[in-house]
Formats: C-alpha cells, structure tokens, sequence
C-alpha cells in the first residue's frame, strides 16, 4: 500500500484490526495474561517492521521462531483463546451490533417492579453486611452456571433474595442468577478471574464476579461481607464500591 493512497478498504483494514487488538487485550487483561499480550504485541510489531524494510536474514529468524511459536501461543492461551472465540460468536454480541446500526441503541431506562426489588435487596443486605453474588442474565445463554446450583423459577422478590443470602442459608454461598422476571437458580458455581488487577482485599466473591463479567455478558452484582460494599462487574470491568443510586442506572442501563 502506497503512503499517498489510503482507501475505505484500509480504512476498515485498519479499524477491525484495532477492534481486534481492543478485545484481545481486553480478554488477556481480564485474565492476568497482559504482560504476555504485550510480548506477543512488540513480537508482531518487530516482524512488520522487519517486513518493512526486507531485513532477510533477521526476517528468516522471526519466521522459523513464529512457526513453532503458534503452537506456543494456542498452549499458552488456550482458555483465553476459548473465552475470545465465545465472545466472538456470541449472538447477543452480533443482535446488539446490528439493533445499533439499523435501529439506533435503546435508550428505555424505566425502572421495573423487578430492578426496584434487586436495588432494595442489595440496600438491605449492604447494611446487615449480608455477603450476596447476584448474575443478571442479558443476552448470553447461562444453563451451563444455571445447572450447578439448585433450581428456585421464582418471581423476582426482595424478601425471597435477602433469605437466600442470609448467613445460615445452605445457597448463600453461591451466585444467584436472575432471567427477567424470574429467579432461576441460586447456589450456583460461576467461573473464577485470575486478574492481578483485583484488589487483594477483594476475595472469591468478586473474583467470581469479575470471571462470570468476563466469560459472559451477564450484569453481575457483589456485595462483600467483610464491608458492606456494593461492587458490579460488567463485560469484563470490576467497578467496587458503588451507590444504590448507582446500582439502580446500572440494572436500567440496556
């Protein structure tokens, strides 16, 4: 490609490699594997420029090291390859894709009988310092979680949430999982985040939290025992401390 001839066909060249990057990275960051991310991103970058400026025999070397180096790559990362082909091929990812570009985002931000009781039950549980691990279903099928724990397909209700995560409760424990109006289980076991971005006082709960934020679209809330804290997890961010002001616009946000 000529410098003085820049096409739509670079242009989207070069946007879906950056978006591919962004979600590579995003993936690798959530997993603690950034520093490798990094190595594998300066590796790419050294073999372009290299190509660039036809460097023969250095060339030859980085090819015979990237021809056993993607067997490398696959062993080091195969659970990270797995989650980034999930997110890749996940439907509600392409449905809210296309609902953006031919129908414009949905801006609905009514407060619902059902996110009103989650807000009151998470305010609740706050202030007795009830530890509680809430997955809000969004697009992404969750049967996989759903099957680990006991089976409740009850209405969403503040008092049936508070006594499921009451200390002496044999579910409280687990995670909750909410599909629209439903309770569907609780005691459920979700997929664990070895990021070291976590705070260390942050413990299994949001650990789990952040994993099931990361492998899934899910909106996941969690309220530390220790504390009383309310923190949420959402497409692989872990934002800690939050208000049940902030809590109720992040259950309306589409």
């Amino acid at each position: 490609m000529s410098w003085f001839q820049f096409g739509i066909k670079d242009f989207i060249d070069i946007l879906l490699v950056t978006i591919l990057m962004y979600q590579v990275q995003k993936s690798l960051r959530s997993s603690g594997s950034k520093t490798l991310f990094y190595g594998l991103l300066a590796f790419l970058v050294i073999s372009m420029v290299v190509s660039f400026l036809k460097m023969r025999l250095l060339g030859s070397i980085l090819d015979f090291v990237s021809t056993g180096g993607v067997v490398l790559v696959v062993i080091l990362f195969q659970d990270d390859i797995k989650r980034f082909l999930t997110l890749l091929g996940s439907r509600g990812r392409w449905s809210h894709l296309f609902k953006v570009f031919l129908k414009g985002a949905d801006n609905n931000t009514q407060v619902t009988a059902e996110i009103a009781a989650i807000t009151l039950a998470c305010l609740n549980m706050s202030r007795k310092k009830s530890g509680a691990l809430i997955v809000i279903k969004q697009k992404d099928g969750l049967e996989q979680y759903e099957h680990t724990g006991e089976r409740i397909d009850a209405a969403v209700n503040a008092r049936l949430i508070e006594n499921i995560f009451f200390k002496n409760s044999p579910l409280h424990d687990g995670a909750m999982i909410i599909s629209g109006k439903r309770i569907v289980s609780a005691g459920s076991i979700l997929p664990v985040s070895h990021s070291s971005e976590i705070p260390k006082e942050m413990g299994l709960r949001h650990r789990s939290g952040l994993g099931m934020a990361t492998a899934t679209d899910a909106k996941v809330i969690i309220i530390s025992e220790e504390r009383g804290k309310i923190s949420i997890a959402h497409k692989g961010v872990l934002t800690p401390n939050i208000s049940t002001e902030d809590l109720q616009k992040f259950l309306q946000q589409k």
